[in-house]
């Protein structure tokens, strides 16, 4: 079996919102960030803006990974085809100039298949929560910068870089394990597997959290940074303020290895091997 792999890169998208025009939309929508007790309370009394207190803000770069896969199978096998005779009264007949008995209304025709199976998988996922978030796929045209150097040096110096808590060992033994299958064949002429895509965008969030003084709560607003989208939010990322990421950490698959156990036995071995090359040569 061939199995290939795409280089890894790491993408990072530009803000099209500014921090101005981002803290202008949050502040409209703040009330919106509470739970709805207090959204209730709100539709009959709206509170002051006074009420309100911006007690954090952040600029956050946060991370998901696209991965693309594909495979190709050609091979041959053996097969016993089961053939109707055309009506009762049919008790032998012949084929290639090869005589065949009728056995319980059919006869029995061995043959060699020649089989080609192709298939494909791509997939999204959040870096952070490890979840597969179709949705992620708009920002995929959005013109990326690719990070050859350092991505601590690409962006701004208060911005935070939240690492990624889903490894690329997993998602490459998930999407090994999805690509590779086993087959029944008598001769493989083509047992390929690629992996086309594994990039990690980091894509910006700004995000601002308020205390509302009259209810002594806080809530957080979040802004996208390329879309203007407004949600709430569920938490802030101030502990990796001024952290610097381990970029070979990041796409170190050999540190793994021994934990990837999928279909082919040594397959586990050839990928790692392949990370730990294109390493050697950086």
């Amino acid at each position: 079996m061939q199995i290939n792999v795409a280089d890894q890169r790491i993408l990072l998208l530009i803000d099209t919102i500014s921090h101005e025009e981002a803290q202008e939309k949050a502040w409209v929508k703040k009330t919106s960030a509470f739970d709805a007790v207090s959204q209730v309370t709100n539709f009959f009394s709206k509170p002051k803006d006074d009420d309100f207190k911006l007690i954090y803000f952040e600029h956050r770069y946060q991370p998901f990974w696209h991965v693309a896969a594909k495979s190709k199978y050609i091979y041959d096998r053996s097969a016993d085809y089961q053939v109707p005779a055309s009506s009762p009264e049919v008790k032998s007949l012949t084929l290639s100039n090869k005589d065949y008995d009728i056995v319980n209304g059919h006869y029995h025709l061995n043959v060699v298949e020649h089989c080609a199976s192709q298939q494909q998988l791509e997939i999204l996922v959040d870096g952070v929560s490890g979840k597969t978030i179709p949705e992620l796929r708009r920002y995929l045209d959005l013109s990326p910068k690719v990070i050859s150097g350092q991505l601590e040096k690409s962006v701004p110096k208060d911005s935070i870089l939240v690492p990624p808590q889903t490894r690329v060992s997993a998602l490459m033994r998930d999407t090994l394990s999805k690509m590779i299958v086993g087959i029944e064949a008598d001769k493989i002429f083509q047992e390929n597997v690629e992996v086309t895509c594994m990039d990690l965008y980091y894509h910006p969030i700004y995000a601002f959290q308020y205390h509302w003084v009259s209810k002594n709560k806080d809530a957080i607003i979040e802004v996208d940074g390329l879309t203007g989208e407004i949600k709430s939010g569920s938490r802030i990322f101030s502990e990796y303020l001024g952290h610097v990421l381990d970029q070979n950490f990041l796409f170190d698959l050999g540190a793994d290895a021994a934990g990837m156990f999928i279909p082919g036995g040594s397959i586990a071995v050839k990928v790692a091997k392949k990370y730990l090359d294109t390493k050697k040569k950086k």
